[in-house]
């Protein structure tokens, strides 16, 4: 006896799909971060793409008196300057977008194509762009620390005493502490099992660890190898002789802060170029306006049976 299915009643769902539309969504880019630290930096446009930090030379020798009421010289002295200074060159994150025309014409209904084929690669871009900011060997953060101003973990987990210290390292005015978020994971981890749970501020419309009210922002662009990482103390801003972004304004065909995207034409495959270039870079004002706390276990797990 053989089983005969039983006819339809009504519509199917899969019929009646054929003439239903789908809500359909942007391409979703899984490698895209809020990218916090380009948010956080002050940005000064640099002129003709050069930006020289001045600095002065000997400032101990500069002399200054608080006299008695008496007739007595006051010290002569005057403040020097480096001779040599040195000067910052934007550097560039670029690459070329190639859409071909007969798809852009035919399948940029309801997302234009070539709107979302140069959104998805800014977004690239500009995820790169945080990472030169830390990572660079030229100009970058990590790259950029003084001598003095490097330290280490006591114990190999980032505690309150190690972020104490690093406090002192940057002790006018610091911004924000920077790592990799398994980093504030494991400094979670240590205050709780000291009994003292950092507080946390709202930045952003988010929420943020922070340790003696400084926030520590994650970044998945700070290095983490073999369980180990850093974490970043920061005084930011011209005006508090602190780390500052560099970029080049008034660009042609601008569409950000120092970013550009230029129609390159057509050529003979009927493909269209697109040029997107963004410049940028960073400079550390004063030595003490960073720090960097070295050999960041983020390993570290505690039993509280």
């Amino acid at each position: 006896m053989t089983d005969v299915a039983e006819p339809n009643l009504a519509l199917s769902d899969a019929a009646a799909r054929q003439l239903a539309n789908a809500t359909k969504t942007v391409a979703q880019l899984s490698t895209i971060t809020p990218r916090w630290l380009v948010r956080l930096l002050p940005w000064v446009p640099v002129e003709a793409g050069i930006y020289r930090l001045n600095k002065v030379r000997h400032p101990e020798d500069v002399e200054i008196a608080c006299p008695p009421r008496s007739e007595a010289a006051l010290p002569q002295t005057f403040v020097d300057y480096e001779d040599t200074p040195r000067e910052y060159f934007l550097s560039s994150v670029s690459t070329v977008v190639d859409v071909h025309t007969r798809v852009s014409d035919l399948y940029s209904s309801p997302y234009d194509q070539i709107e979302e084929q140069l959104r998805l690669t800014i977004e690239t871009i500009k995820e790169r762009q945080e990472g030169e900011l830390i990572r660079s060997p030229e100009y970058g953060m990590l790259a950029n620390v003084a001598t003095g101003q490097r330290i280490s973990t006591r114990t190999g987990a980032p505690t309150p005493d190690d972020l104490d210290e690093l406090i002192t390292k940057v002790w006018k005015e610091p911004a924000f502490f920077l790592t990799h978020p398994a980093a504030v994971a494991a400094f979670g981890r240590e205050c709780t099992r000291r009994g003292v749970p950092p507080a946390t501020v709202s930045l952003f419309g988010s929420q943020f660890l922070t340790w003696r009210g400084l926030p520590l922002i994650p970044s998945d662009k700070v290095p983490l190898d073999d369980g180990k990482t850093k974490i970043l103390l920061l005084r930011t801003g011209e005006d508090r002789q602190g780390v500052v972004g560099l970029y080049q304004p008034s660009l042609a065909g601008e569409r950000g802060m120092g970013l550009s995207v230029r129609f390159m034409g057509i050529n003979r495959s009927a493909i269209a170029s697109y040029l997107i270039s963004l410049y940028c870079s960073l400079a550390v004002l004063t030595d003490d306006a960073l720090a960097v706390l070295d050999d960041v276990e983020v390993g570290k797990f505690h039993d509280y049976a």
